[in-house]
């Protein structure tokens, strides 16, 4: 067995089930490798999407994403899904082939390429150490929670594996072996020192106003979290990542940061005691700190050590599991003095207030639809009436993506795939279709704006050629929205960020999509029509959004460039 078949072969081992790519020259037998032995290959139009549909998949499966690249150009046309998948910190491993000789026309220094965008660059240097280094590769990828690119240089990739006559005997006891190792000891069953609980305990004890917000590194521990906040009386709240966890329960204020309602904003801005449980606490999550009010102490959760104030100052930082953590909390007890009034936050009449005031739909507005364009509020609210409730969204960047942020409601931490470390346009569909694979029970929707929708354009054939009934929701305002609200107002020129109408509708037709064009409330009519149909085709939603209202979160955004 040669190198590459073997690459392929431990990976399938150790439990990768689907890849990502795009095929050439350099990564043709490992990628048949991995389908020989059992993996589902996903053939990308656009390594750039491929690689997102690697990272989206891994995040909402809970597995090690897998992308497969050609060498040099394969790789290069990956990067920004790499960065982004990276700056996520998604376990995901990159097959890249690479022209080691200086005179090929392919050759590029990747390891410099991974750890500019933050990836961790290892390489097959031979194939007497081939498969152990498969195996360090998915170790740093799932137990560090890392982007490995793995080099799979051309010489190399056809040498022989040794020992043939053991070879699969040995391959089965290494990867069992390999298997065991990464399922164990895992980071995310790191306990917090007992100092530490016993520091949270008093810091909740203390407070009269505390409020969790949970972020990616707390989707699991929901339950935990919830008991916790029962003892202490926190309200909760999550990043815009973990949107959806405590959905259903009475004392949920949704998303905090650029997102929050203004019944959110108010209880945030108000608590003297906020604590991240996974979660960053970074400018988005916190309005650039406006939401931590002068009185409250900060307490972070979090497994990286280094995150733990990297954004802001805290009270307290404990470098643990968030599970771990709130359990431990919990057992310890938060004794208040005087006993009784646990819940000050809590009280009969702010749960009506976030039963009433707590979605954004029920924040009152001015419908702005008119001339042949419809308000994108009007917009997102009809579809979410019409959407099924088991969905899983995902959003592009731009001006309208807090849209289907806000108005699109979601089941739970499941039903929202958010691409947005490093804040590209044109990553939505390809997250769309990674997070549709990992959940094939759910309706994925995509909501695109224009740029990024023309941008990721070609895997529109991916999600017609794959059978997905996704729908495809592009906000169009003909624009690079974002840099006309941002600098037309001082008045600059908007001509290099404004373009002619394009027919979407039809160019998704042309890949095999039903298509509606939306300029007004009535025309959702073809959207239910599709839903109470066979779904037997995706569905592309071409909306032609009211564009006179900048975005005030992107002013917000605009601060942290």
């Amino acid at each position: 067995m040669i190198v590459a078949e073997a690459v392929g072969r431990v990976l399938a081992s150790l439990g990768v089930e689907v890849a990502f790519g795009v095929v050439g020259s350099g990564n043709f037998h490992v990628t048949n490798a991995l389908v020989t032995h059992g993996a589902r290959f996903v053939a990308a139009r656009h390594e750039g999407g491929a690689a997102t549909m690697a990272d989206a998949y891994a995040r909402m499966s809970g597995t090690v994403g897998v992308l497969s690249v050609h060498q040099g150009p394969g790789l290069t046309n990956a990067m920004t899904g790499i960065a982004e998948a990276a700056k996520s910190r998604t376990p995901l491993i990159v097959l890249a082939g690479e022209a080691t000789d200086v005179r090929s026309n392919f050759h590029i220094d990747q390891d410099a390429m991974a750890r500019a965008v933050g990836a961790v660059p290892m390489r097959i240097a031979s194939a007497h150490t081939a498969v152990e280094t498969v195996v360090a590769a998915f170790r740093a990828a799932w137990h560090d929670r890392r982007t490995v690119l793995l080099n799979l240089p051309l010489d190399v990739q056809a040498g022989l594996v040794p020992w043939r006559g053991l070879l699969g005997e040995f391959l089965d006891q290494i990867t069992s072996a390999a298997r065991a190792a990464a399922s164990t000891a895992l980071p995310s069953s790191r306990p917090p020192a007992p100092e530490q609980v016993a520091e949270l305990a008093r810091l909740l004890a203390a407070s009269r106003r505390p409020v969790f917000v949970a972020g990616r590194g707390a989707r699991h521990a929901r339950r935990e979290l919830e008991e916790l906040a029962e003892l202490s009386g926190a309200l909760l709240a999550t990043s815009a990542v973990a949107k959806g966890l405590f959905r259903g329960n009475p004392w949920d204020l949704d998303v905090s940061g650029g997102f929050a309602t203004p019944l959110a904003a108010e209880l945030i801005r108000g608590a003297d005691l906020v604590v991240g449980w996974g979660c960053a606490l970074n400018m988005w999550t916190t309005r650039h700190g406006d939401l931590i009010g002068g009185q409250a102490a900060v307490v972070q959760v979090d497994l990286d050590e280094d995150a733990l104030g990297a954004h802001l100052p805290v009270r307290l930082g404990v470098a643990a599991d968030t599970a771990a953590t709130a359990l431990s909390v919990t057992a310890a007890g938060v004794d208040r003095p005087g006993g009784g009034e646990a819940r000050r936050y809590r009280s009969p009449e702010l749960a009506r207030r976030i039963q009433a005031e707590g979605r954004w739909r029920a924040v009152p507005y001015t419908d702005e639809s008119r001339d042949g364009r419809i308000d994108p509020r009007t917009l997102t609210i009809g579809l979410d009436d019409l959407l099924p409730a088991e969905r899983i969204v995902a959003t592009d960047s731009g001006n309208f993506m807090g849209y289907p942020a806000m108005f699109l409601d979601v089941p739970d931490e499941q039903g929202f795939c958010f691409t947005q470390a490093f804040q590209s346009i044109g990553l939505g569909l390809a997250t769309a279709i990674g997070a549709a694979l990992a959940r094939p029970d759910r309706l994925p929707v995509a909501a695109l704006g224009d740029g990024g929708a023309l941008m990721g354009v070609a895997e529109l054939d991916t999600v017609a050629r794959l059978g997905l009934p996704m729908v495809v929701v592009v906000y169009d305002d003909e624009a690079y929205g974002a840099e006309v609200h941002h600098f037309g107002p001082h008045g600059h020129p908007l001509e290099l960020v404004r373009f002619p109408p394009t027919d979407l509708a039809a160019v998704a037709r042309g890949y095999g999509f039903a298509a509606v064009t939306v300029t007004e409330p009535a025309d959702l009519a073809g959207v239910a029509g599709w839903l109470k149909g066979p779904r037997d085709r995706p569905l592309l939603v071409h909306a032609k959004v009211a564009r006179d209202r900048a975005s005030w979160w992107l002013e917000e955004a605009f601060k942290g460039h």
